[in-house]
């Protein structure tokens, strides 16, 4: 087994050794990871410029581009031979609900099965970024691996996974989730630069809305980890036969 690692918290972020130091014991692994932070950078591509990969100080791979690029580059190019499977994380914060859209970690996994590799995000859900108990983390991550190896599920899996930020000892299980869904994001906060030129922050996440059992934000209050399905195709199939007898019979010129 040969899995490709990466992340959206950079190549020194401590998930990400972690994550490497407890897969690493059960299959051959590479790491290609940006070169800095590079959180809610979703799915998007560097088109525009070129990308530079070299050998960080702790011997995994730094590109200067997103996750997405780093496993555009590492499945298509950068590693002698293709990997097995994708691992994304371990994500300092939870990637729950709406999250998912904005997600660098979620968008590392999503590019391994775009490219059709079975994919797993993992994250530590906790109260904000400054989580604590990746081991935890890293214990789900084995179990998870050991599950696909074991029991492998299609090539078009992608999994996210969320682990409550707590001992191992105090988890509850596994639960098979469905997304939830937070509230509208809160208001841009604003400032002024020393200049006194305006400034915006991008406000935090919505509270949770759509929380309730059965979802992802469920599990993990209740000490579950949170193992959610996604698929890829967003139609909305039952909407097409309503978008048909919707739209205009004719061009009007």
């Amino acid at each position: 087994m040969y899995i490709l690692l990466s992340n959206d918290d950079g190549y020194l972020a401590e998930g990400l050794s972690t994550l490497a130091n407890a897969l690493g014991q059960h299959a051959d692994i590479s790491v290609v990871a940006p070169d800095k932070n590079r959180s809610a950078a979703s799915n998007s591509l560097t088109l525009e410029m070129p990308l530079r990969a070299s050998v960080g100080e702790n011997g995994f791979i730094k590109v200067d581009g997103t996750p997405t690029d780093c496993v555009h580059l590492a499945i298509t190019g950068l590693l002698e031979k293709e990997p097995d499977m994708v691992f994304a994380g371990i994500n300092h914060g939870g990637n729950l609900g709406d999250d998912v859209l904005y997600s660098g970690t979620v968008a590392a996994a999503t590019e391994g099965r775009f490219l059709g590799l079975p994919a797993v995000a993992i994250s530590l859900a906790g109260g904000g970024e400054q989580v604590t108990h990746f081991e935890t983390a890293a214990h789900v991550a084995v179990t998870i691996l050991k599950q696909l190896i074991a029991k492998p599920l299609p090539k078009d899996t992608l999994l996210n996974v969320n682990v409550p930020d707590i001992a191992i000892k105090d988890l509850k299980g596994y639960q098979a989730t469905r997304l939830g869904q937070r509230h509208k994001s809160e208001p841009v906060i604003t400032g002024k630069d020393p200049r006194g030129r305006l400034l915006y922050w991008v406000g935090p996440p919505g509270a949770e809305q759509d929380a309730g059992p059965g979802t992802d934000f469920f599990a993990i209050s209740s000490g579950y980890v949170s193992v959610t399905p996604l698929q890829l195709d967003l139609t909305w199939y039952s909407r097409i036969n309503e978008i048909k007898t919707w739209l205009p019979q004719e061009i009007n010129v």
